[in-house]
C-alpha cells in the first residue's frame, strides 16, 4: 500500500494512521535548510518510534546547492545511527536536474531499492 503525506504541520496528524498501513517510510529533507534540520530530526524520530522495523529511506535533497550539508552531515544531523539495529535504513543524496527531463542514477537506484523493499515486506 502506498501512502504519501506531507511533512508540513497540518498533515502531521495523519502520520500514525498511514504509517501503520505502510510498507516503508520515505523521508525527504532539504539539505540546504540548516535551520530546519533539528525539526526534521525530531519529526523523523517521532515517526519511526511507532514501528521499530519499518524500513526507512531518507532523501537528502538539494545536494547540488553550495549551501547543502554533505550527506555525512545529514546522517549526523538526523541522528540516523539511532534508528535501531532491526531497521533497514538507506540515505541518498538527491537533486533535480536543470531541465527535469533526466533522472539521475541515484534516483534510479533509489527507485529500484524502494521497489525491492516493498516486495520484501509484502
Amino acid at each position: 500500500m502506498e501512502n504519501i503525506f506531507g511533512g508540513s504541520e497540518p498533515f502531521r496528524s495523519y502520520s500514525e494512521t498511514y504509517l501503520s498501513k505502510g510498507l516503508l517510510l520515505i523521508f525527504v529533507v532539504d539539505s540546504a535548510d540548516h535551520s530546519r534540520l533539528p525539526e526534521a530530526k525530531k519529526y523523523l524520530h517521532q515517526l519511526i518510534a511507532a514501528n521499530p522495523v519499518l524500513p526507512l529511506v531518507v532523501f537528502a535533497n538539494k545536494q547540488d546547492l553550495e549551501t547543502a550539508y554533505h550527506i555525512t552531515d545529514i546522517h549526523e544531523a538526523l541522528a540516523l545511527s539511532e534508528v535501531g539495529n532491526d531497521r533497514k535504513m538507506f540515505l541518498f543524496g538527491t537533486h533535480l536536474t536543470k531541465n527535469g527531463s533526466e533522472i539521475p542514477s541515484t534516483m534510479q537506484d533509489a527507485k529500484d531499492l524502494i521497489a525491492q523493499l516493498a516486495a520484501d515486506v509484502q
